[in-house]
């Protein structure tokens, strides 16, 4: 596509600044050339065929464009930035009064899901059957962390005294101190209570903590996960075993067993709904069996 003189006069003089006064890189000046190209291209489609006529609602409209074009977050925040930068020079040249780019930022780069073990792999890595006091204090600790789905800090930092066996429910300190009680059941509290009467052969007199080493005191979080990388090798499960791993594992099994994406939330101690919907990955497949079986409107009629 040809460019009109109007357009390409600035970007000249820029490519020019960048080369003479910044000495940026050959590598450098050709991406931020390339990018620009196409913001002009795409600008000129647009109906803008002079810089100084440029507001945020064209830049957003060239942010959308790239959405659309399905351009990763990352190429996203790189163009902006180089455009940024030019109307930066442009304002400095005294050719705009302010940057119209300035409050208009790329998507968040999208973080990659962990991924979690399937039931039968938990089940695998769960089935410790060894009951000398640390292996059962492990299997404790891992099947809480599955069956409450807490976070690796939340474990480390319980008391004895956040543990009611009897209702069936713990208190946790989250994120930004926050406390929650969270419930527990099955396996879970099962082994809870088989460490507690082993606790004793292990922690030191008037340790606090639920969860404690071999020397007696609090164990501390390189100890837990280590120990659980441990058992997977030993159990033989095929992915590398991490806390995060089994609380991600938790949270997604419930999610698919529930749909109910609030009580996750709740569960999990997420502030912000969007958390815990980064934090599970339901296929569309199960979303939409859970849709035609739920939804009042998607049944047939006969």
């Amino acid at each position: 596509m040809s460019l009109p003189a109007s357009l390409t006069r600035s970007l000249d003089r820029f490519y020019e600044y960048l080369r003479s006064e910044r000495e940026l890189s050959l590598h450098t000046q050709q991406n931020y050339k390339r990018q620009l190209t196409t913001v002009a291209e795409q600008l000129l489609e647009l109906g803008v065929s002079d810089w100084h006529t440029l507001d945020a609602a064209w830049v957003r409209q060239v942010a959308s464009k790239g959405m659309r074009d399905g351009l990763k977050a990352s190429s996203l925040a790189m163009r902006l930035s180089a455009l940024r930068s030019f109307l930066d020079y442009l304002v400095h040249q005294g050719e705009l009064k302010a940057n119209p780019a300035k409050g208009v930022s790329a998507p968040r780069k999208s973080r990659p899901l962990p991924k979690n073990l399937d039931v039968d792999e938990m089940d695998q890595l769960l089935s410790v059957d060894e009951n000398d006091p640390l292996s059962v204090r492990d299997r404790a600790m891992m099947e809480l962390m599955y069956g409450a789905g807490l976070r690796l800090s939340e474990l480390v930092g319980l008391n004895v005294k956040d543990i009611s066996l009897s209702k069936g429910d713990l208190r946790v300190i989250g994120k930004g101190d926050k406390e929650r009680i969270v419930p527990f059941a099955g396996l879970a509290r099962e082994w809870v209570g088989i460490w507690l009467k082993m606790r004793g052969q292990l922690a030191a007199p008037g340790e606090p903590a639920l969860f404690v080493s071999k020397l007696g005191q609090r164990i501390s979080n390189r100890n837990v996960q280590k120990r659980m990388a441990e058992w997977g090798q030993k159990q033989a499960v095929s992915s590398h075993i991490n806390p995060h791993k089994l609380r991600h594992s938790f949270a997604t099994h419930m999610l698919e067993s529930s749909g109910d994406l609030r009580a996750v939330q709740e569960l999990l101690g997420h502030a912000n709904l969007s958390t815990t919907q980064i934090y599970t990955h339901l296929d569309f497949q199960h979303l939409a069996k859970v849709y035609d079986q739920a939804h009042p409107r998607a049944k047939k009629t006969k």
